[in-house]
Protein backbone atom coordinates (compact mmCIF):
# COMPACT_ATOMS: atom_id res chain seq x y z
CA UNK A 1 0.00 0.00 0.00
CA UNK A 2 1.25 3.33 -0.95
CA UNK A 3 0.13 6.01 1.42
CA UNK A 4 -0.85 9.84 -0.08
CA UNK A 5 0.32 12.29 2.60
CA UNK A 6 -1.90 15.60 2.65
CA UNK A 7 -0.72 18.67 4.59
CA UNK A 8 -3.59 20.91 5.90
CA UNK A 9 -1.90 24.15 7.16
CA UNK A 10 -3.42 27.94 8.30
CA UNK A 11 -2.75 30.37 10.80
CA UNK A 12 -4.07 29.61 14.38
CA UNK A 13 -8.13 29.62 14.39
CA UNK A 14 -8.28 29.36 10.82
CA UNK A 15 -10.68 26.55 10.75
CA UNK A 16 -7.94 24.07 9.25
CA UNK A 17 -9.07 21.17 11.85
CA UNK A 18 -12.44 21.53 10.88
CA UNK A 19 -11.47 21.01 7.50
CA UNK A 20 -9.18 18.29 8.39
CA UNK A 21 -12.41 16.51 10.08
CA UNK A 22 -14.70 17.85 7.36
CA UNK A 23 -12.39 15.27 5.15
CA UNK A 24 -12.05 12.59 8.03
CA UNK A 25 -15.97 12.49 7.88
CA UNK A 26 -16.92 12.78 4.37
CA UNK A 27 -14.00 10.04 3.40
CA UNK A 28 -13.97 7.77 6.60
CA UNK A 29 -11.72 7.60 8.84
CA UNK A 30 -10.98 3.98 8.66
CA UNK A 31 -9.44 5.29 5.12
CA UNK A 32 -7.42 8.19 6.96
CA UNK A 33 -4.28 8.40 9.95
CA UNK A 34 -4.55 11.28 11.22
CA UNK A 35 -1.87 13.51 12.37
CA UNK A 36 -2.14 16.44 13.79
CA UNK A 37 1.29 18.64 14.99
CA UNK A 38 0.05 20.46 17.60
CA UNK A 39 0.44 16.75 19.44
CA UNK A 40 4.19 17.10 19.16
CA UNK A 41 4.73 20.10 21.36
CA UNK A 42 7.50 19.00 23.24
CA UNK A 43 7.24 17.93 26.79
CA UNK A 44 7.98 21.17 29.70
CA UNK A 45 7.39 18.83 32.64
CA UNK A 46 11.17 20.02 33.87
CA UNK A 47 9.92 23.64 34.27
CA UNK A 48 8.20 24.82 36.54
CA UNK A 49 4.13 26.38 35.42
CA UNK A 50 5.13 29.92 35.44
CA UNK A 51 8.13 29.09 33.23
CA UNK A 52 6.27 27.15 30.70
CA UNK A 53 3.75 29.75 30.40
CA UNK A 54 6.43 31.95 29.07
CA UNK A 55 7.47 29.65 26.02
CA UNK A 56 6.89 30.92 22.90
CA UNK A 57 4.64 27.70 21.19
CA UNK A 58 4.22 29.12 18.25
CA UNK A 59 7.91 29.21 16.96
CA UNK A 60 8.77 26.09 15.56
CA UNK A 61 11.24 25.46 17.90
CA UNK A 62 8.25 24.34 20.26
CA UNK A 63 7.56 21.45 18.59
CA UNK A 64 9.30 17.93 18.54
CA UNK A 65 9.32 18.01 14.08
CA UNK A 66 11.81 15.20 13.87
CA UNK A 67 9.54 12.68 15.82
CA UNK A 68 6.84 13.50 13.17
CA UNK A 69 9.00 13.20 10.28
CA UNK A 70 9.88 9.96 11.97
CA UNK A 71 6.56 8.75 12.34
CA UNK A 72 5.27 9.98 9.26
CA UNK A 73 7.80 7.89 7.72
CA UNK A 74 7.34 4.69 9.45
CA UNK A 75 3.57 4.96 8.62
CA UNK A 76 4.46 5.18 5.24
CA UNK A 77 6.59 2.28 5.56
CA UNK A 78 3.42 0.71 6.64
CA UNK A 79 4.50 0.17 10.14
CA UNK A 80 2.00 1.59 13.30
CA UNK A 81 3.02 4.60 15.52
CA UNK A 82 2.71 5.94 19.18
CA UNK A 83 1.50 9.19 18.91
CA UNK A 84 2.01 11.55 21.79
CA UNK A 85 -0.86 13.21 23.68
CA UNK A 86 -0.25 16.80 24.73
CA UNK A 87 -1.78 18.30 27.78
CA UNK A 88 -2.55 21.65 26.94
CA UNK A 89 -3.77 23.10 30.54
CA UNK A 90 -0.26 21.62 32.05
CA UNK A 91 2.25 22.37 29.07
CA UNK A 92 3.06 18.74 29.59
CA UNK A 93 2.94 15.88 27.52
CA UNK A 94 0.66 13.11 29.20
CA UNK A 95 1.88 9.10 29.73
CA UNK A 96 -0.13 8.74 27.31
CA UNK A 97 0.01 7.70 23.59
CA UNK A 98 -2.72 7.37 20.70
CA UNK A 99 -2.03 3.87 18.18
CA UNK A 100 -1.77 4.91 14.47
CA UNK A 101 -2.02 2.40 11.96
CA UNK A 102 -0.58 3.01 8.14
CA UNK A 103 -3.29 4.02 5.86
CA UNK A 104 -3.69 4.50 2.12
CA UNK A 105 -4.27 8.83 3.32
CA UNK A 106 -2.28 10.30 6.02
CA UNK A 107 -3.95 13.52 6.90
CA UNK A 108 -0.97 16.16 8.50
CA UNK A 109 -2.72 19.25 10.23
CA UNK A 110 -0.98 22.02 11.92
CA UNK A 111 0.13 25.81 12.07
CA UNK A 112 3.20 25.20 11.02
CA UNK A 113 3.71 22.12 8.65
CA UNK A 114 5.16 23.96 5.36
CA UNK A 115 7.52 26.22 7.46
CA UNK A 116 9.40 22.66 8.09
CA UNK A 117 11.46 21.72 5.10
CA UNK A 118 11.53 17.83 5.88
CA UNK A 119 7.70 18.09 6.50
CA UNK A 120 7.12 19.92 3.17
CA UNK A 121 8.78 16.88 1.31
CA UNK A 122 6.92 14.37 2.36
CA UNK A 123 3.49 15.86 1.38
CA UNK A 124 1.95 15.31 -1.93
CA UNK A 125 -0.53 17.66 -1.52
CA UNK A 126 -0.52 20.78 0.68
CA UNK A 127 -3.62 22.69 1.63
CA UNK A 128 -3.56 25.88 2.71
CA UNK A 129 -6.61 27.45 5.05
CA UNK A 130 -6.91 30.97 4.82
CA UNK A 131 -9.10 33.43 7.05
CA UNK A 132 -9.31 36.98 8.34
CA UNK A 133 -6.90 37.68 11.20
CA UNK A 134 -9.98 39.27 13.48
CA UNK A 135 -11.86 36.21 12.79
CA UNK A 136 -8.90 33.94 13.86
CA UNK A 137 -8.15 36.14 16.83
CA UNK A 138 -11.50 35.64 17.86
CA UNK A 139 -11.86 31.58 17.06
CA UNK A 140 -8.57 31.12 19.51
CA UNK A 141 -9.99 33.63 21.83
CA UNK A 142 -13.11 31.34 22.23
CA UNK A 143 -10.97 28.01 22.08
CA UNK A 144 -8.75 29.05 24.43
CA UNK A 145 -10.77 29.87 27.54
CA UNK A 146 -13.37 27.12 27.03
CA UNK A 147 -11.22 24.20 26.68
CA UNK A 148 -8.06 25.54 28.15
CA UNK A 149 -8.63 26.91 30.78
CA UNK A 150 -6.79 30.08 29.79
CA UNK A 151 -7.90 34.34 30.94
CA UNK A 152 -8.72 36.44 28.37
CA UNK A 153 -5.97 38.48 29.73
CA UNK A 154 -3.18 35.61 28.80
CA UNK A 155 -4.82 34.83 25.28
CA UNK A 156 -4.82 38.14 24.74
CA UNK A 157 -1.41 38.88 26.06
CA UNK A 158 -0.04 36.04 24.11
CA UNK A 159 -1.69 37.17 20.49
CA UNK A 160 0.36 40.11 20.44
CA UNK A 161 3.55 38.88 22.39
CA UNK A 162 3.66 35.68 20.33
CA UNK A 163 0.90 34.22 18.24
CA UNK A 164 0.78 37.14 15.61
CA UNK A 165 4.76 37.87 15.47
CA UNK A 166 4.86 34.01 14.75
CA UNK A 167 1.97 33.86 12.29
CA UNK A 168 3.47 36.95 10.31
CA UNK A 169 7.42 35.36 9.94
CA UNK A 170 6.50 31.73 9.48
CA UNK A 171 2.99 31.20 8.61
CA UNK A 172 1.65 33.69 6.56
CA UNK A 173 4.76 33.26 4.36
CA UNK A 174 4.25 28.87 4.07
CA UNK A 175 1.63 30.22 2.35
CA UNK A 176 3.51 30.04 -0.91
CA UNK A 177 3.95 26.53 -0.42
CA UNK A 178 0.55 25.49 -0.53
CA UNK A 179 -1.02 23.51 -4.04
CA UNK A 180 -4.30 24.78 -3.29
CA UNK A 181 -5.84 27.32 -0.62
CA UNK A 182 -9.42 27.14 1.08
CA UNK A 183 -11.08 30.58 1.83
CA UNK A 184 -13.33 31.09 4.74
CA UNK A 185 -12.00 27.67 6.62
CA UNK A 186 -14.92 24.70 7.56
CA UNK A 187 -17.23 26.54 6.08
CA UNK A 188 -16.22 26.52 2.27
CA UNK A 189 -18.02 23.54 1.57
CA UNK A 190 -17.82 23.86 -2.34
CA UNK A 191 -13.72 24.19 -1.46
CA UNK A 192 -14.18 20.30 0.89
CA UNK A 193 -15.95 18.58 -1.47
CA UNK A 194 -13.86 19.20 -4.19
CA UNK A 195 -10.88 18.36 -2.04
CA UNK A 196 -12.78 15.17 -0.15
CA UNK A 197 -14.05 14.32 -4.48
CA UNK A 198 -10.21 14.64 -5.32
CA UNK A 199 -8.87 12.36 -2.18
CA UNK A 200 -11.95 9.47 -3.02
CA UNK A 201 -10.15 9.47 -6.33
CA UNK A 202 -6.24 9.14 -4.87
CA UNK A 203 -7.87 6.51 -2.17
CA UNK A 204 -9.60 4.37 -5.40
CA UNK A 205 -6.15 4.64 -7.28
CA UNK A 206 -4.10 2.87 -4.15
CA UNK A 207 -7.07 0.08 -3.70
Amino acid sequence: MRSIIFGVAGGTGSGKTTVAHQILGKIGAEHIAYIPHDAYYRDLSHLTYEQRCLVNFDHPNSLETELMVEHLERLKAGQAVEIPVYDFTTHTRTDKTRHVIPAPIILVEGILIFSEPKLRELFDVKLFVDCDADIRFIRRLKRDVQERGRTFESVIDQYFETVRPMHVEFVEPSKRYADVIIPEGGFNEVAIEMVAARISGLLADTQ
